[in-house]
């Protein structure tokens, strides 16, 4: 399989928060070409001092060489065009409706040529989420949403007594076993746990933090929450050449729960160059066509939860 654009699925009910996560990613692109996919322009606020240029009809310029797209019915078609773009964006992100399946969306966007769809995130309203669950009506469709996804946002911790959020996080987690479950308020969390870490030199090894889950201390609403980056902490694998990618995945797999992101290009036996990349418990492996620098090889870059992600590993990759 040859690795293309990568592609992530942003999901999620009404409200819950996926429009602030977009804006919050445009913000801290740090130098990548975002594309934005939505069904209709009108169905997203991009903040006004991010756009750069009124739309013309299916394309509007954003600041950073980002643009926002309109794919209507045809989101293969509108992929493979973006894909075809020079230059080509780093990364896709596309929002789905807040009624839409995510799942269904990510196998439609599979289709497209040059494309390839890392992982589906998406986010739940911490003031809503068991209210909706629960509804007779809507709860089928908010449960699968949750049940798709690689990482499940909680966000609006702020709006909700800071002694609920524990049990939310824990309903969340049988809720949707294969996620990741991270809290937030207005959706902010690192850009690299939802685009992909952009080089292996992005993130020191030793950024370590000191706090790894809500701690419930504050129970009303408006209550801080814990700051993004204390949640995380980030490390690096050097992986030699030749060894067995798949060695690299099943290594990643006994992080399963613990790992949020992970990306390098590892060199097999017979110098065939492959991309790994890892939303959650998701890991994926694809064939790298370009040509790739030596020096780039061999580096896992992993974003871990802090207390639970041990950076130490017993295949003697970790790197100090």
């Amino acid at each position: 399989m040859i690795a293309g654009i990568p592609a992530v699925v942003i999901g999620g009910y009404l409200g819950a928060g996926k429009t602030t996560l977009v804006n919050h990613l445009l913000r801290h692109a740090d130098g990548r070409r975002i594309a934005v996919l939505v069904n209709d322009f009108g169905d997203i606020s991009i903040d006004a001092d991010l756009i750069e240029a009124d739309g013309d009809g299916q394309v509007m310029a954003l600041a950073g060489g980002c643009i926002c797209c309109s794919f209507g019915a045809d989101l293969v078609g509108t992929l493979a065009s973006i894909a075809a773009r020079r230059p080509a964006p780093d990364v896709v992100l596309i929002e789905t409706s807040g009624v839409a399946l995510p799942a269904a969306v990510a196998r439609t966007a599979r289709l497209a040529q040059g494309v390839a769809v890392e992982g589906i995130v998406v986010l739940a309203d911490a003031a809503t989420l068991r209210r909706l669950a629960a509804d007779r009506y809507v709860g089928d469709t908010v449960l699968q949403q949750l049940q798709a996804a690689q990482l499940v946002l909680l966000n609006k911790c702020d709006r909700v007594p800071g002694d609920s959020v524990p049990a939310l996080l824990d309903w969340l987690r049988q809720t949707a076993p294969r996620a990741v479950v991270l809290p937030c308020a207005q959706a902010e969390v690192p850009a690299d746990v939802v685009l992909g870490l952009s080089s292996a030199d992005a993130v020191p090894d030793d950024d370590v933090s000191a706090v790894s889950r809500w701690d419930g201390a504050a129970g009303a609403p408006g209550a801080s929450v814990p700051q993004a980056d204390a949640l995380f902490v980030s490390h690096a694998w050097r992986v030699p050449p030749g060894t067995d990618p798949q060695a690299v995945v099943d290594a990643l797999a006994a992080h399963a729960g613990s790992v949020v992101r992970a990306k390098g290009l590892l060199q097999d036996a017979g110098g065939l160059t492959w991309l790994l990349q890892a939303v959650g418990e998701q890991v994926q492996l694809t064939q790298e066509p370009r040509a790739v620098a030596s020096a780039a090889l061999g580096r896992v870059q992993i974003i871990g939860l802090r207390g639970s992600f041990r950076p130490r590993d017993p295949t003697g990759w970790a790197v100090s």
